[in-house]
């Protein structure tokens, strides 16, 4: 998903790619990947993985095209012309929400909740959602219609997992994948973290764009944020860089146990993230009677059901004027 400064989030467009990593020997899945792509429409990755992008223009969310990117074939020289003027983003940020394949209901509800929101002024936000490779033939069918539909699917050459190393190979890929068009941040979530987009980007607007580690820090000893909680955090893109061209992590096999420690870990060593900021209280777990909200947060963290997913979006007034006990 993408946000400009002139525009809302709104409805993705359906992208057409081509997702190599999925292809498997099923009729069905043969069908879904046949259609043709539209040239400069999916992005490659070089063995990385695959990311699935919109074909249409940069105002259009859900797609992860740059501001700048092309206006879909068949446009008149008037749209091309917009498009040509829509001014560079003051920020810009990539939020890879890490998921798996059977989490389709929450992945749609975060979808609408970010499509929801209103725009970060002067901002490009892209959101995407982050998988290992999917091996089960029903589910790598399933995650192929959605990546078509939606484009925000970014498919990583990795077993899936939970602290095996999905999240380095996430922040190694991202460098790589986006290096035609670098953002400014890199952001690491989870897919039960509904993160307010502008506040977290009013947060980021002052701050240094390198060098920085920014989340809810946990305090060892007297280190008071040697890490990062895990519901989302933040890296400069030199950062993430960094942690790309950084084979001493791979070669001490220092990807396997609790990733997000881990990551402290590395910027520790390596003498990264030197500007770190903690951002509690702003953000949370969600307490067990759901009573912990805060009218000032960035991130609220453990929606595992819809229940909660509800208690949060009425407590922001997300359904604010919708009568669903009544047609129009």
């Amino acid at each position: 998903m993408k946000t400009t400064s002139s525009h809302g989030l709104h409805a993705a467009s359906a992208s057409l790619c081509t997702p190599y990593l999925l292809l498997l020997p099923l009729g069905l899945l043969a069908v879904l990947l046949a259609l043709p792509s539209l040239g400069s429409s999916y992005a490659r990755s070089q063995g990385l993985g695959v990311l699935c992008r919109s074909a249409a223009a940069g105002t259009d969310v859900g797609g992860g095209g740059d501001y700048s990117s092309s206006v879909a074939s068949g446009a008149g020289d008037e749209k091309k012309a917009a498009v040509a003027e829509t001014p560079r983003p003051e920020l810009s940020l990539l939020v890879g929400v890490l998921t798996v394949p059977g989490r389709r209901e929450r992945r749609d509800i975060l979808r609408t909740a970010y499509a929801l929101q209103p725009a970060a002024p002067a901002a490009r936000v892209d959101v995407r959602f982050v998988f290992c490779s999917v091996t089960d033939p029903v589910e790598a069918a399933l995650v192929a219609v959605e990546a078509r539909r939606h484009g925000d699917v970014l498919v990583l050459d990795c077993a899936e997992n939970m602290n095996d190393g999905k999240t380095h190979a996430y922040l190694s890929s991202v460098p790589r994948l986006f290096a035609s068009a670098p953002y400014d941040y890199v952001m690491k979530t989870d897919d039960d973290t509904y993160l307010r987009v502008a506040a977290l980007v009013a947060e980021l607007r002052p701050r240094p764009r390198d060098d920085v580690y920014l989340g809810y820090g946990f305090p060892v000893g007297d280190d008071p944020m040697p890490f990062m909680h895990g519901m989302g955090y933040v890296v400069s893109w030199d950062v993430a860089r960094w942690v790309s061209a950084n084979g001493d992590i791979l070669r001490h096999n220092d990807t396997h146990g609790p990733e997000d420690l881990l990551v402290g870990k590395w910027l520790n060593i390596g003498g990264r993230g030197r500007n770190r900021y903690d951002l509690k209280p702003r953000m949370y777990d969600l307490n067990w009677f759901m009573d912990n909200f805060r009218p000032d947060t960035i991130a609220v963290h453990m929606l595992k059901d819809n229940r909660r997913w509800a208690a949060t979006f009425t407590y922001f007034n997300v359904t604010a004027g919708i009568h669903t006990n009544s047609l129009p």
